[in-house]
């Protein structure tokens, strides 16, 4: 039997972020795929997988292509949010195996830009095919799938909407620390409150932002690391999980597949919740924040209220900072915003993250990461656990 080699993330980069008014999607990956080559130090002769989806007829073929790029390992693996957590696993496995030397995933959108320039309207809906059709003459969008499990939380916990509201405070407070956020001015959870409501119980910033970007990571077999410029962040762990997509099959609208992912990361990675020092959560909505948090074991289920209230996800003073590059809610979401997760944890557990750095009681950086990224309306979910080299 061959020996499973170690996999290491070497190269993590973002492309222009926030309103990118004269770049096309194509331009957006290749500037992140760039960069995260640059962030390593290795020729990108050296690439030999790759993972894309959201762009172009056969992504990632076209993808590929554009970047210059031959590959022998190919992922297109499209399920919403969660796809890179997924496509990570998936890379990872490779690499370990002897599949693939390095694996590149990149992402970009611009799905504010679209919006603005006409080309696009607003996503209120996936689609009337297959089992959505059961539900679109109803009115269900995407969002009123989110707010009505939020609203069963709150029914079944006693979870206040002050306490949601929480979760989008605190991500702003962290995004204040990140000169490359889009919204870094303060609000009060009475401004969540009196805002615009979009879906009830959802106020407009109970929503993620709709923002231009993308985002590249590069990971590598373990003989590689002593090329690069940058220090290993090893991947320990990982896992994935589906759970419905009708609504009608979803067994508990309090449990997210992220109950499944996160266990399996956890023990494929030899480490418990309580040893993170720092967690990425997919955040469209407060409420994805809070029941991801109940479902990675990081309290337990009902307690995620009480949980957020207490300012522990902040940057600065938090017992567990979450989303520290704001988020979401607050940074910047241009889609299927899963492969930001993953370069904020990466920059985090290398020390890279000047004002918003997170440290431990030594004063040291982070040693374990956890990126969790949800896909469709928590029909999905991948969960992968980082180290510092």
């Amino acid at each position: 039997m061959v020996a499973r080699r170690k996999v290491a993330v070497v190269g993590v980069a973002l492309s222009d972020c926030g309103r990118v008014d004269d770049a096309t999607p194509y331009a957006l990956h290749a500037q992140a795929a760039r960069r995260a080559l640059a962030d390593a130090g290795l020729d990108r002769a050296l690439v030999d997988g790759f993972a894309s989806a959201g762009l172009g007829t056969l992504a990632p073929v076209e993808v590929a292509e554009y970047l210059g790029l031959r590959p022998t390992w190919v992922d297109s693996t499209s399920v919403g949010g969660s796809t890179w957590e997924v496509m990570a696993a998936h890379a990872a496995d490779a690499i370990a195996a002897g599949h693939a030397r390095a694996v590149l995933l990149v992402y970009g959108s611009t799905a504010r830009a679209d919006v603005r320039a006409g080309r696009r309207t607003g996503t209120l809906s996936f689609g009337t095919r297959g089992p959505l059709q059961f539900e679109v003459p109803y009115g269900h969008t995407l969002i009123a799938k989110y707010a009505m499990a939020a609203r069963r939380h709150m029914i079944e916990y006693g979870t206040a909407i002050e306490q949601l509201a929480e979760v989008a405070v605190q991500a702003r407070a962290n995004a204040a620390l990140n000169p490359e956020a889009m919204f870094r001015t303060p609000i009060t959870v009475d401004e969540v409150l009196s805002g615009p409501m979009i879906a009830d119980p959802f106020t407009k910033l109970h929503c993620c932002v709709r923002s231009d970007g993308g985002a590249a990571v590069l990971l590598v077999a373990e003989e590689y690391v002593r090329d690069c410029r940058t220090s290993p962040v090893w991947v320990l762990g990982s896992g994935e999980a589906v759970s419905h997509a009708a609504m009608s099959e979803w067994p508990d609208f309090t449990v997210s597949p992220a109950a499944v992912s996160g266990r399996l990361a956890f023990e494929r990675a030899g480490v418990r919740p309580a040893e993170i020092d720092v967690a990425e959560i997919y955040d469209a909505f407060t409420y994805m924040t809070l029941v991801t948090l109940e479902d990675l074991g990081f309290c337990g289920k009902g307690e995620g209220g009480a949980f957020v209230e207490k300012g522990r996800l902040r940057v600065e003073g938090g017992e567990l900072p979450v989303n520290t590059d704001g988020g979401g809610l607050s940074a910047q979401h241009p889609g299927m915003r899963g492969l930001f997760l993953l370069v904020e944890a990466v920059r985090q557990l290398r020390g890279e993250c000047g004002e918003r750095q997170v440290r431990r009681a030594d004063g040291s950086p982070p040693r374990l990461a956890v990126a969790s990224g949800t896909g469709g309306w928590f029909c999905s979910s991948g969960t992968v656990v980082l180290g510092a080299g």
